[in-house]
């Protein structure tokens, strides 16, 4: 019997082991491969990286040129973006959270997490259709339109999610204060998540600074300075990228990785930010 009891003990741990060291392997293979990523996307753009790129706008191939304009004008469409976005999505998750207990609740949630799995390119085709074709002209409104519906339900989620991670008992204090209910989800429950909100409101700013295809079918682009035009085409970013990447200039394809260091090194400072918050929430 005490032979059997240090068989199967052995095995356990062989067991254990076996499965430790696999785990770890493959951490090791996905950040090494991130690493790889990262490592390649550095030593390709860092070498058409300047100031002077960073400010300029897109000149003719052979007469340099840069992406500032598709900087402001990536930036322009987020703050539109989560000008729209955030209020709508937080709005969302506190009535899921607060109020969500009836059938609508269920559908809204249901019709929530469906548009957080739909693909960005059918948010982009639904926004050209309702606010390209009537306008007649691509424009950065739209841009900002389409990114804030991809914004919205990772929010909602979110915000969702947050509010029922604060304690009951934070609740049933103040309304036992004789604090009506609204009182209690603004003044208890929300400062209580915003930390949680906060991060889960910047993740989605990170997600929605890489998306191209719905500014293809929306913002389209531009070469100049134009962030006060909302009305008119916009440049961004990821859609710069993709044009450069897909001209058959070498000094464009250049410019497109340096681009692309750019941008990544944006989301990387969000999620950095994103982290900082975590940590000082929990």
């Amino acid at each position: 019997m005490e032979h059997t009891v240090r068989r199967a003990d052995r095995r356990r741990r062989i067991v254990s082991s076996a499965t430790g060291a696999i785990t770890a392997l493959c951490a090791l293979f996905a950040v090494a491969m991130l690493g790889l990523i990262l490592g390649y996307i550095v030593w390709r753009g860092v070498g058409s990286l300047s100031f002077q790129f960073l400010i300029a706008e897109p000149q003719p191939v052979g007469e340099g040129g840069g992406i500032g304009n598709a900087i402001v004008g990536s930036f322009t469409m987020l703050m539109l973006a989560a000008a729209i976005g955030l209020p709508l999505g937080i709005s969302i998750g506190i009535y899921l959270a607060e109020l969500g207990g009836g059938h609508f609740a269920s559908a809204v949630r249901f019709i929530t997490d469906t548009l957080t799995g739909v693909p960005s390119i059918v948010v982009g085709v639904f926004v050209y259709t309702i606010i390209v074709l009537p306008m007649q002209r691509f424009s950065a409104l739209a841009g900002g339109v389409a990114l804030a519906l991809v914004m919205i339900p990772i929010v909602a989620r979110t915000t969702e999610e947050m509010i029922r991670l604060v304690p009951t008992s934070m609740r049933e204090g103040a309304l036992a204060l004789g604090a009506p209910q609204w009182r209690v989800t603004l003044g208890v429950v929300l400062p209580a998540a915003a930390s949680g909100i906060a991060t889960g409101a910047m993740l989605a700013v990170a997600r929605v600074s890489g998306e191209t295809a719905p500014l293809l079918f929306t913002a389209l682009g531009s070469r100049f300075f134009n962030f006060y035009e909302l009305d008119q085409p916009m440049a961004s970013l990821t859609v710069q990228i993709y044009n450069y990447a897909i001209s058959p200039y070498d000094e464009q394809h250049a410019q497109a990785w340096a681009a692309t260091l750019v941008l990544m090194t944006l989301i990387l400072a969000i999620n950095i930010a994103v982290r900082f918050l975590t940590r000082r929430r929990f």
